[in-house]
């Protein structure tokens, strides 16, 4: 049986500290969907990914990957359906316009 007396105390971990980009990136993600829909699913994303590369780089002393994601599949989301909604718009305007030179014009 081995005597521990005798040997050095272990360091503590280094303190962890959360990515302020990744709490950026959830912010704007959840404001894209509240109040600010394309800059803020635009601001989301690159924030998102700038956390990810910032916490892989990080060895593990910078946490904060699950908001990262979360900022990432927010932005991304929003970004999806505001594409869908103006290629809706322009079919729709499409439609009306080719409807309306059939017709004779608007009257």
């Amino acid at each position: 049986m081995a005597d521990y007396r005798y040997y050095p105390p272990a360091y503590p971990p280094a303190p962890t500290q959360s990515s302020s980009m990744a709490t950026i990136s959830l912010i704007m993600g959840i404001a894209s969907w509240v109040i600010l829909p394309v800059i803020g699913a635009i601001v989301a994303v690159i924030t998102g990914h700038m956390a990810r590369r910032e916490i892989n780089a990080s060895m593990g002393r910078i946490t904060g990957g699950g908001q990262a994601t979360a900022g990432l599949v927010l932005g991304y989301l929003q970004l999806g359906l505001a594409a869908v909604s103006l290629c809706l718009g322009i079919c729709y305007f499409a439609f009306v316009m080719i409807a309306a030179s059939s017709s004779g014009g608007f009257n």
